[in-house]
């Protein structure tokens, strides 16, 4: 059902300039709740208009395939200002931004850990990428993207 339900809401926030980054269901069988995340074709930030525009476009469609037999509930956002990093084209996209990235990588004396880092770049083809992260105090590190467990931009709030 997840693949053909992707397929649906991709289909239908296309024409608005829009691609799904996320799709996650919950909720329960009798009310399941359909989590969203759409980004900008063109890069650009997510609007409010953009997500009701989305929400609209997919609402119409699953009512008319009796989706859920019309009991579930919608939410559409962006992938937000804390955004996961999937995959070497997201990495690529944010270089210069602040991420926080836990990687365990083979051979590293400190094994699996967590840190706050500048990404500096990635070399490599697909599937082979490796990224390089700057600490705050200017040493580098070099690491496969498969060895990063979890990474995604940080924000910190001006004060």
């Amino acid at each position: 059902m997840n693949e053909a339900l992707e397929t649906l809401v991709a289909t239908e926030i296309k024409p608005l300039g829009l691609e799904l980054f996320e799709l996650k269901v919950g909720g329960s069988k009798g009310r399941p709740v359909l989590d969203v995340r759409v980004e900008r074709e063109d890069r650009e930030k997510v609007t409010v208009d953009n997500c009701a525009a989305a929400s609209r476009a997919i609402e119409t469609k699953l009512d008319a395939e009796e989706f859920g037999n019309r009991n579930y509930v919608l939410e559409v956002s962006s992938p937000g200002i804390e955004r996961p990093l999937r995959n070497g084209k997201d990495w690529r996209r944010f270089v210069g931004r602040t991420a926080v990235v836990t990687a365990n990588v083979p051979g590293d004396p400190a094994g699996r850990r967590t840190d706050e880092v500048e990404i500096a770049g990635v070399e490599g083809d697909a599937g082979q990428e490796i990224v390089i992260v700057r600490k705050q105090r200017g040493d580098e590190r070099r690491f496969p993207l498969a060895a990063v467990e979890k990474a995604r931009l940080a924000f910190h709030w001006k004060r």
